[in-house]
Formats: structure tokens, sequence, C-alpha cells
């Protein structure tokens, strides 16, 4: 299917390790591949209900993130909306709450654009660091895939970046981490 507007947006706070995965995963796509005027990729870290307009505005919103499925840490998980709802009572991160109820409320209004969540079980979101643990950060390209793998089934097509040079998941992860002025450059 075609979307006009389609919205990519990563959740999670990246100070509790392993929830920053969803920031991280938009962010590599956003800095390697060439992104269409018609796709917009937003790190939307803890924006919570913030976010809301994006899902009454566009056409289609994948978000990215953290979940609380059964599995192991870096088992990926990708649903629909009608699937976040049917599964809402047994949402256990802050993230997967505020989704499963902003869909809600978006379906009372009867204005909100298709929305599919692509998720991964973290090994830790308690521990304060801004990092990913080993067995999530080895499954992470397999998110990106899955997400890429969306992104084509809604009729996007991402090509990688052939004038830069790739920018690593490690190099972002430490920009995170390390934050100078030159991290926060518009684009």
């Amino acid at each position: 299917m075609q979307y006009e507007k389609i919205a990519l947006i990563g959740i999670g706070n990246i100070m509790f390790h392993d929830e920053g995965l969803g920031a991280y995963a938009v962010e590599y796509i956003k800095r390697n591949y060439e992104i269409p005027d018609s796709l917009t990729v937003l790190e939307g870290g803890t924006l919570g209900f913030g976010l809301m307009t994006y899902y009454q505005e566009y056409d289609k919103i994948i978000v990215v993130g953290t979940g609380s499925h059964d599995g192991r840490p870096g088992d990926v998980f990708s649903e629909s909306a009608e699937e976040i709802l049917e599964g809402g009572s047994v949402r256990k991160t802050a993230n997967e709450v505020e989704i499963t109820m902003m869909i809600e409320i978006c379906t009372f209004h009867e204005e909100m654009g298709e929305v599919h969540m692509i998720t991964m079980v973290p090994k830790d979101i308690i521990e304060v660091k801004t990092a990913l643990t080993p067995e999530v950060m080895a499954h992470m390209p397999h998110l990106i895939d899955k997400t890429l793998e969306e992104l084509h089934k809604s009729g996007i097509v991402l090509s990688r970046k052939s004038d830069t040079p790739e920018v690593s998941l490690e190099e972002i992860i430490g920009e995170y981490a390390n934050p100078t002025q030159q991290c926060y450059r518009v684009s």
C-alpha cells in the first residue's frame, strides 16, 4: 500500500541501557539512508503523549522501541494497532502503555493513521547507562532490517547514502553518551 505521509518514530529513554534502542535504530536509518520527503524520521525519546499529533496527522506511523513480549533479549516483534489493542492489558513498559492509550484515544476520535509497532525484547532497562547490552547490540541489525522491511511494505524503499561513509551504531551510541554541539545538527 502507498501512503502520502509516513512517520518513523524511535522511542525510549537512552539513559536506561536497552530502553534507548528505538532511538538508536531510527538515528542509524536517518544517518545512513536517503530519506524521501514522504517520510519523517523522528527520535521520539520519551515524548509520550507529545507524539499524539503524529498519530493524527500521518497516514502511517511506525514506532520502534522496546517491548515486553515473552522471549529472549534481542527477539524482535512486529504488530499492528489492532494487535497492540488486543494485548493492551499485558503491556509492562511505560512506552507500551502510552502507545496503547494514544491508539485508544485516537480511535475514539476516528482520526488516526495506521500504526505499526516494531519492538525488541530488552535485557536491561533498569540500569542507568547510555549503551546497549551485548545481547541487544548483537540483534540491532535484525531490528533495523525489520524496520526497513515495514517501510518497504508501506511503499518506501530506502537507499544507502553513497556520498558519505556509514555511521555505525557504536558511533551513534557514543554520540548520545557523549554529546557535543556537533551532535545537535538540524536535519
